[in-house]
């Protein structure tokens, strides 16, 4: 029995990211990367202390740390000193920006066929839509 409705939003949404991030892993490990850990090597193409990056990514630092730590380990990643020595800074190494590069074409492919399943213009409808709710639920915790 294939999809029988759910009316939990969170269950749908989940069901769906689940099989996105394997189309994207998929896509991904002829460079050795996870979807996730490309969107942490993008992210931290500038110098940020774990809490900012933590806040761009939507991630507690306590899950960040944790999957920082692969990427740290090889070399993609490096601390780096900060102006305060409390703040912990990553930062994208040389061998982390030639991952990149390496992974960015096939992080296009999959960007592209998840559009081409989309289809016309719901890619960014569907874009708009998550950003309205992702800037809701921030409004929401701040209140």
């Amino acid at each position: 029995m294939r999809n029988q409705a759910s009316p939990c939003t969170c269950f749908r949404l989940r069901r769906a990211a689940r099989q996105v991030s394997q189309l994207y892993d998929h896509a991904l490990a002829g460079a050795g990367l996870t979807v996730n850990q490309y969107s942490l090597l993008r992210h931290a193409r500038t110098p940020q202390s774990l809490g900012e990056l933590a806040a761009s990514l939507g991630m507690d630092r306590t899950t960040l740390t944790r999957n920082l730590r692969p990427l740290l380990r090889d070399g993609l990643l490096a601390e780096v000193r900060d102006e305060d020595p409390r703040r912990r800074v990553v930062a994208l190494t040389a061998a982390g920006r030639q991952r990149l590069a390496h992974a960015r074409p096939l992080w296009q492919r999959a960007q592209r066929r998840i559009d081409a399943l989309l289809g016309g213009a719901t890619p960014s409808r569907l874009h708009a839509g998550l950003d309205a709710l992702d800037a809701a639920l921030a409004q929401e915790r701040k209140a």
